[in-house]
């Protein structure tokens, strides 16, 4: 499972001294950990697993864009190298044809026919999206589909 293997990794990462690895793993367990706690649940299934990384990598990605900004090269980069570690969990990720005719699939779906039909076609595609596509592309297709 999953979070057996984040567990595992954390170990290893604490075997080599990997210090940012293991940073970026710890985080990652808290915020699951904090999501079962909310959900009232003992663990969390893989689909809420991956939105909680989802998530932390949206955080970390405008966190270094903030940084990029700021002229804050070397804390962008940290947050840049979080991203790496915590992408390793996600499934392999959706290419943008596939974003495009998944989108196209659920505003047939759905009887789409304008933006006041976005959010049906995004509770169509999402389940299916969700950990591997960046839901903002995802958003973006559905709001070109929709125009």
């Amino acid at each position: 499972m999953l979070i057996q293997r984040i567990t595992d990794d954390m170990k290893a990462a604490m075997r080599a001294k990997d210090a940012a690895a293991l940073s970026a793993i710890r985080m990652l367990r808290a915020a699951i950990k904090d999501k079962e706690i909310e959900l009232k649940t003992a663990e969390l299934a893989e689909d809420d697993v991956f939105a909680v990384i989802s998530r932390l990598i949206k955080q970390r990605k405008d966190s270094a864009n903030q940084y990029t900004e700021a002229g804050r090269a070397e804390l962008a980069e940290k947050e840049l190298a979080e991203i790496a570690v915590l992408e390793v969990y996600l499934p392999e990720q959706m290419s943008d044809d596939d974003i495009t005719a998944l989108v196209a699939a659920a505003v047939a779906e759905a009887g789409a026919t304008s933006m006041k039909d976005m959010g049906a076609v995004m509770g169509i595609v999402r389940p299916k999206a969700q950990g591997s596509a960046d839901m903002g592309k995802v958003s973006a297709a559905v709001k070109a589909a929709l125009q």
